[in-house]
């Protein structure tokens, strides 16, 4: 059975950090890619970085892009997300994807596995 974690989200203040990490388990992800994806309350859940099975390839929205970095550790089958300078608009539950079947990382039914997700909150 395939499992996604997630930890590490939590209550930071404007202009924080925090890093997200994803530990599967039940299979490996070595050559697959892996992404996170956000959820604010009302809203879509969106894609905020993707990153290919040897991580030399790497995607962001254009949100994030500058203050996120997506990494990965294949050896430990796990993602990570470094989240720097973090604004109120960061706020959103965070979800680690894996199993990438093809076409779009935004695409959400392309992804067959998904964590459950951990909060991220950032006061103003």
């Amino acid at each position: 059975q395939v499992q996604l974690v997630e930890s590490g989200g939590g209550l930071v203040q404007a202009g924080g950090s925090l890093m997200l990490s994803c530990a599967a388990s039940g299979r490996t992800f070595s050559r697959s890619s892996m992404a996170w994806f956000r959820q604010a309350p009302g809203k879509e859940r969106d894609l905020v970085a993707g990153i290919r099975w040897s991580g030399n390839s790497t995607y962001y929205a254009d949100s994030v892009k500058g203050r996120f970095i997506i990494s990965r550790d294949n050896a430990k089958n796990t993602v990570n997300l470094q989240m720097n300078r973090l604004g109120p608009d960061d706020t959103a539950v965070y979800y680690c994807a894996a199993g990438f079947v093809g076409g779009s990382y935004s695409d959400r039914r392309q992804w067959n596995y998904w964590g459950q997700g951990t909060q991220v909150t950032v006061s103003s």
